[in-house]
């Protein structure tokens, strides 16, 4: 990015620049504080019991509960999917490349991170190894567990969240669209930038660069460049 062709953020001294720092640490606080708030909402949301399911893994069918792998709970993302295409969807292949070391949530948290897609577990499995992914992969294929948690087949992508009681499963907490944007690392660090996502729907300073949403941005086969197996 050229600085000579794009407009900067006005110079000033120090002490303008701690001001108006501060100023906005008064609206950054106070959306900790709402984001503490809603946190604190959802652990007191009832939940609903899940009917048994069957899924398909890697080696074989799995009921829903053992999916949890003796976990209490249990994160699942819905990957968007389309039966027999080399590159599934770039939003959900370049979002679920963050999660590379997630042994933390089985050491601290009682919690396992998955993802279940609609998708046939060959092709499942195939396409996890082509795009590096390291967490496990399910299918869905042969049950209504994705259209039952508002991820069916054709569909949208989803966040789901499980509690396990013994054998019985329980829906905590489901979000989608950009309700996932809290779980995102890239984001929140681009959101850190001066310029920010580069996003025409951003509310920034004239001149600004920016383009169209779907525009620009990593894809599946970039993912796969950068983090999949090697041929």
């Amino acid at each position: 990015m050229s600085t000579a062709q794009t407009p900067l953020p006005p110079v000033v001294d120090a002490e303008t620049w701690q001001r108006e720092l501060e100023a906005l640490r008064v609206r950054e606080k106070a959306a900790t504080r709402e984001l503490d708030a809603i946190a604190a909402q959802r652990r007191r949301l009832p939940m609903v019991r899940m009917p048994e399911y069957t899924l398909e893994s890697a080696d074989g069918p799995v009921r829903l509960a053992d999916i949890f792998d003796g976990r209490s709970q249990l994160i699942v993302y819905n990957h968007m999917w389309s039966d027999g295409n080399e590159w599934q969807c770039p939003g959900c292949t370049g979002f679920t490349s963050q999660f590379t070391r997630l042994d933390f949530l089985d050491r601290y948290y009682d919690a396992r991170f998955v993802i279940v897609t609609n998708g046939p577990i060959d092709e499942a499995l195939a396409y996890r190894d082509r795009v590096g992914h390291r967490m496990q992969w399910y299918s869905s294929a042969d049950s209504t567990f994705g259209s039952d948690v508002d991820a069916p087949p054709n569909g949208g992508f989803a966040v789901n969240v499980f509690l396990r009681d013994g054998d019985t499963v329980y829906r905590t907490w489901h979000t989608g669209g950009r309700g996932t944007e809290r779980l995102s690392q890239l984001q929140g660090l681009v959101d850190l930038l001066p310029y920010g996502r580069q996003e025409e729907w951003e509310d920034s300073p004239e001149g600004w660069p920016q383009h169209g949403t779907y525009t620009q941005g990593m894809g599946s086969k970039e993912v796969a460049e950068l983090y999949g197996a090697k041929n």
